[in-house]
């Protein structure tokens, strides 16, 4: 069978598994007893369709790449990944060295490996980022491409314990976040800039077609590290990831991921370590995030923009993580328009006196959104600077952040969690009186530390089974 064959009989089994996925994971639960979420979660990782690569290898080297760090060997990728693609696929393998290059595209049926020593340094020339359909902050728009970018492919891979570095700081990428602490001073542009990120939310808004959503050059929105867009059956696997421009692990509308073991340490501006977007049975095990930003972020799209994709993220699973400076460790929001279900938390630790809150859930009435269905167990807190789990209908980082799409946050469980210093609250959670947080339930939690047991707005269905804060068991 020819290799286009091959990889759309794959997209056909794949499609047919996400079926059978969704239909069997589509049952609202609003209470554990109803049925067993886990065992749902179980079901998911056995089904998840793996990737599977022929045994070719390709070397960059044996198309033109030089490893001293300096040569811009874009090309030379670009060769090697195209050649190993006509050719069924296989390994494209970046040996031990410095290699400096632009934006490197993947193919489908080609896993990008690299080895133990191998460095992948990315230009800093934004010339090097063609415009691509990508997005920013949970809006679709023709931007610079990512560093590593997929689309539309199916079965593809980025392996190896090789690193990819970004290269940015604050003399480069980092400074067109207009923040003050990564460089950018008055009279710099940057994103923040009038007709850059509100041009592009307005277009969103008014329903312009993305391919009229034109940026790039003088616009100052950066570019995300790792993106596969549109993607089924990927995998991302021991590879380390430091400074990162923009969010780093970004699948969006991409089906049929795992990414397993994982270094990202990168403490730039919205330097969240993993993005899930519009994207369904992903999982993120054996990873260790230090980020800038959230660790990790589970997104469904931005206000306008988020209700016309209308793609919710389900079925997320989140195993045997450490999470250490972050603003969140496993963060939903708060571009969310099209609502997240289904996301399963288990077996992480969680540490950092830079760790802002554990669990997170961030909409307001701009965004609206249903997020539901959220299972966290077996988690170990050392130290988080505000709370443990936080859920804010009323997130406001830009400016006025109202409307009309009241968003919904129920059925919210922690289970077996140990945390030693829990911050100023146990629980934060802030609800509006036509929509309150519904049905959260704490069992087997024991918080050693905490200024206030919980802040409260608005919360229907509150419960503590075993729990114990400050010492005491609350009822």
């Amino acid at each position: 069978m020819n290799p286009d064959k091959v990889t759309a009989f794959k997209s056909i089994v794949s499609a047919c598994v996400m079926v059978v996925l969704t239909i069997s994971c589509s049952k609202k639960t609003t209470s554990v007893s109803e049925s067993d979420p886990w065992r749902r979660m179980e079901f998911i990782i056995k089904n998840l369709p793996k990737t599977n690569f022929q045994d070719k290898t390709y070397n960059i080297d044996d198309f033109g790449a030089v490893a001293d760090g300096k040569t811009l060997n874009t090309q030379a990728f670009q060769k090697a990944i195209q050649t190993c693609a006509s050719n069924g696929g296989g390994k494209v393998l970046v040996p031990n060295g410095k290699y400096l290059t632009g934006a490197i595209h993947l193919e489908s049926n080609v896993n990008l490996h690299l080895e133990d020593q191998a460095e992948i340094l990315f230009s800093l020339n934004p010339k090097d980022y063609p415009i691509v359909h990508t997005s920013w902050e949970g809006t679709e728009v023709m931007n610079y491409s990512p560093l590593i970018y997929a689309k539309n492919k199916t079965n593809v891979a980025i392996t190896g314990k090789g690193t990819l570095n970004g290269q940015a700081d604050n003399t480069n990428w980092w400074i067109w976040s207009g923040g003050k602490n990564y460089g950018w001073k008055k009279g710099i542009p940057s994103q923040n800039d009038p007709q850059n990120r509100e041009v592009l939310v307005d277009m969103a808004e008014r329903g312009t077609p993305v391919n009229e959503r034109v940026f790039g050059e003088g616009r100052y929105l950066r570019p995300n590290f790792i993106e596969f867009f549109e993607c089924n059956t990927v995998l991302v696997k021991d590879i380390t990831v430091i400074n990162a421009p923009f969010w780093i692990l970004h699948p969006i509308k991409t089906n049929n991921m795992i990414i397993d073991e994982v270094t990202v340490n990168s403490h730039g501006p919205n330097n969240d370590g993993c993005d899930p977007e519009y994207s369904q049975n992903i999982i993120i095990r054996n990873c260790t995030f230090n980020t800038g930003d959230d660790c990790i972020a589970i997104k469904a799209g931005r206000d306008a923009d988020g209700r016309r994709v209308a793609i919710s993220s389900k079925n997320i699973i989140v195993q045997n993580c450490k999470m250490i400076d972050g603003h969140g460790g496993v963060v939903i929001g708060s571009e969310i328009s099209a609502g997240v279900n289904n996301v399963f938390v288990e077996n992480c630790v969680m540490d950092s006196p830079n760790l802002d809150r554990a669990i997170r859930i961030k909409t307001n009435s701009k965004r609206g959104g249903i997020i539901e269905d959220v299972f966290v167990r077996n988690l170990e807190v050392g130290t988080v600077k505000e709370c443990v789990l936080k859920l804010n209908m009323f997130y406001n980082v830009y400016g006025s952040q109202t409307g009309n799409f009241i968003p919904t946050i129920r059925n919210i469980h922690l289970e077996n969690v140990n945390v030693k210093n829990g911050g100023k609250y146990s629980i934060w959670a802030e609800g509006y009186e036509q929509s309150p947080v519904e049905n959260i339930t704490l069992t087997n939690v024991k918080i050693e530390k905490v200024d206030s047991i919980y802040l409260l707005k608005n919360v229907k269905n509150l419960k503590f089974n075993n729990t114990y804060i400050n010492g005491n068991k609350v009822k």
